[in-house]
């Protein structure tokens, strides 16, 4: 965290015009990427972009799931504990609003839209681990990873942040390696934590 993060709420709080844009940017992408999904086809441009990460075996299942587990509902509590034990807690109750927010708000998306998993929908799919069952638009993973990023984002460092992002976009990729979710899905749902972390952080407020 930033030395500001660090002195806890004497930190000027404010809210930038850029929280706006990530509510209107997150929606129009989740309403944008939503006109490309059907319940019973997917495009030829995303089965290629499927295919191209999900066909090639890069890296073990076991080394892949932990990093999926970063988009995990309880990883929206532990998160939320870590940024307490800084006294962060400003910075706690956004991780749970947003992270507790777009997750069930991902699964009312999931009925707006409805889509299966990519097994159901395409062929020579590869399974690394237990098939994902339910719908696959939007994908929650990608969803809760986003909003916690977002949220966290005015309180870490460059490195902190550049880490953070990293793993952030190995959990949206890992969803699709491992057959778990289209391209799509992943895009949605990071559309959706978008959107839904800008306005928390409208919200709440976070350090200048």
């Amino acid at each position: 965290m930033t030395t500001a993060a660090r002195t806890g709420e004497r930190t000027r709080i404010v809210r930038r015009p850029r929280d706006v844009a990530m509510v209107a940017g997150g929606t129009a992408a989740l309403v944008l990427s939503s006109l490309a999904v059907h319940p019973d086809r997917v495009s030829g441009a995303e089965t290629a972009v499927f295919h191209a990460f999900n066909s090639v075996a890069v890296l073990p299942f076991a080394v892949v799931w932990p990093i999926m587990q970063l988009g995990n509902v309880l990883v929206i509590t532990c998160a939320a504990l870590v940024a307490a034990g800084f006294r962060q807690w400003r910075l706690a109750a956004g991780l749970l609003l947003a992270g507790a927010g777009v997750y069930l708000l991902a699964k009312q998306v999931k009925g707006w839209w409805p889509r299966g998993r990519p097994h159901g929908l395409l062929s020579d799919v590869v399974i690394r681990g237990a098939p994902a069952l339910g719908r696959g638009f939007v994908s929650g993973h990608a969803a809760v990873v986003t909003s916690l990023l977002v949220v966290a984002w005015p309180w870490l460092n460059r490195p902190a942040r550049i880490g953070a992002a990293a793993l952030a976009c190995a959990v949206c990729l890992a969803r699709v390696y491992v057959g778990a979710h289209l391209p799509l899905d992943v895009l949605g749902g990071a559309a959706l934590g978008l959107a839904i972390a800008g306005g928390v952080r409208l919200v709440l407020g976070h350090p200048a």
